[in-house]
């Protein structure tokens, strides 16, 4: 079998492990932006805005961080409440860095099974990061 075309594991979770690992290892603080609307996403609804969150996932911010392969998990406080999130590594739109704002922005074809640059028809829109407070 040709190893090229053996569909891949997605990138999206390796990238966003290596991308918090470097934005801690520079002494900011790692923010995850994350589409809320999906129905497996279980994040403090109050803080949504506009169908999106932004989440500190910072080491003092949160406890139990798990960044898997398939989902995120931690413990965090919000106005002082301790609230268990979880969503899938699929709804994280970007990771950056609070301070620069320097990290990565995840569009759609990057939640698919594999890099295969022959999957989409069209060519994908130019992603567009910003910060929001």
């Amino acid at each position: 079998m040709n190893k090229a075309s053996v569909l891949m594991l997605p990138s999206q979770p390796y990238l966003l492990r290596a991308i918090y690992e470097w934005i801690v290892d520079n002494e900011m603080t790692p923010y995850v932006l994350v589409n809320a609307q999906n129905d497996d996403v279980h994040v403090p609804v109050q803080y949504v805005d506009n169908g999106k969150i932004v989440l500190n996932i910072a080491p003092r911010a949160v406890s139990r961080l798990e960044l898997g392969n398939d989902e995120i998990v931690f413990s965090a406080r919000f106005s002082g409440n301790p609230t268990e999130v979880c969503f899938p590594v699929n709804s994280v739109m970007a990771i950056y860095a609070k301070e620069n704002g320097q990290g990565m922005v995840f569009n759609e074809n990057d939640n698919a099974g594999g890099d295969d640059p022959k999957s989409s028809s069209n060519k994908p829109k130019r992603p567009n990061l910003k910060l929001v407070k």
